[in-house]
């Protein structure tokens, strides 16, 4: 089978174990990672420890029109910041897909990656595990099977991260809930903690997704490669891509 090209776009420290994983799976090769500013080792799989070269490291700056043409990948995984969506328009120009992880965007940045969706396929999801986009799927379920349950969302980071989670406003916004029903707790050196707590009169639901490794996000991020490369222009989001398989595999008693 033919390996994947993947480029990567945020080389921090999620970025760089987003890099690690690519590296590692058998199917994808990361052919270039874009971080602010280069650097004397000139390839991410040498700073990751790694013996051989993958993934040669370049600066935003080089990221011009001609740089997609020069260094041409099958799907672009941007992991960056809001403002980068208009540092990759050449490459949505060519057809390339984008995996978009990006967790907060700003309203015209991320109007400007969906305006994207008519040249090439845009997979955007704000937390691109596997496992939160599961517990979304399941809890919009279990709000039709129970309309009527009380519900609270709880969120639990590392001790700096200032923001609301935007996952957690991701799922009050699917559940049709007030963002004042989320509830943020920052300690220690969580990774990150969702849990979704569903009260009926006589008993009590608990939806809980813990990220213990952000390795996760890589993981995630591979999984909608592979799916997006294949796809035609449009956006698509893992909770469509969980929906459909949730879909495919209910049992038929």
């Amino acid at each position: 089978m033919e390996k994947i090209k993947i480029g990567l776009l945020g080389f921090g420290k999620t970025g760089k174990t987003v890099a690690n994983e690519i590296i590692q799976d058998s199917v994808c090769d990361l052919s270039w990672v874009v971080r602010r500013q280069t650097q004397k080792i000139e390839y991410a799989s040498h700073l990751l420890g790694h013996e051989f070269e993958q993934g040669r490291i370049f600066s935003r700056e080089n990221l011009t029109d001609q740089f997609f043409r020069a260094h041409p990948v099958d799907v672009i995984v941007d992991f960056s910041k809001s403002e980068a969506v208009r540092e990759y328009r050449g490459a949505l120009e060519l057809g390339i897909p984008v995996v978009s992880a990006i967790s907060q965007y700003d309203p015209e940045d991320l109007a400007m990656l969906k305006s994207y969706a008519g040249k090439a396929a845009v997979f955007y999801s704000p937390n691109i595990t596997l496992g939160v986009n599961i517990l979304m799927v399941v809890a919009q379920i279990l709000q039709k099977i129970a309309p009527h349950a009380d519900i609270e969302i709880i969120e639990e980071h590392f001790r700096d991260k200032k923001e609301v989670s935007g996952t957690a406003k991701k799922l009050a916004d699917v559940l049709g809930m007030g963002h004042e029903r989320i509830h943020s707790i920052r300690v220690g050196k969580t990774v990150g903690k969702h849990k979704l707590i569903f009260g009926l009169p006589n008993q009590t639901i608990r939806l809980i997704h813990e990220s213990v490794n952000q390795a996760a996000f890589g993981q995630g991020a591979i999984f909608a490669a592979k799916y997006v490369v294949q796809q035609l222009p449009g956006i698509y989001t893992m909770e469509q891509l969980i929906s459909e398989m949730f879909m495919k595999n209910i049992p038929v008693y």
